[in-house]
């Protein structure tokens, strides 16, 4: 949460700018996991996890093919870079196309 207004950039994993799966890369690796570095490479990785049974921390990803992911903080909220122009933010789940989640 620490990023929250940090600028977007295509290709970028911080530490001041991010795009979508750059900023879970970045996040997951400060508490020293490393994943896959885009979203459709985190899409595979990890536990399938079903909508109903999201928990804080697990990854979300939107569209088909896979072409977005955020982190699931609760109460039918994730935190992600969305696209250009815009900075880290909190937005809720039901405002994009969900395709699945996984936990790491």
């Amino acid at each position: 949460m620490s990023k929250l207004g940090a600028p977007y950039r295509y290709g970028s994993a911080g530490p001041s700018a991010f795009d979508c799966s750059g900023l879970m890369y970045w996040a997951f690796k400060q508490a020293g996991v490393t994943i896959p570095r885009t979203s459709r490479a985190q899409s595979t990785f990890g536990t399938p996890v079903s909508k109903a049974n999201l928990q804080p921390g697990d990854l979300v990803f939107f569209y088909k093919p896979v072409s977005h992911v955020a982190m699931y903080i609760g109460n039918g909220n994730v935190v992600h870079a969305s696209t250009s122009g815009q900075p880290v933010k909190i937005s809720t789940l039901a405002s994009m196309p969900f395709s699945g989640a996984r936990r790491i």
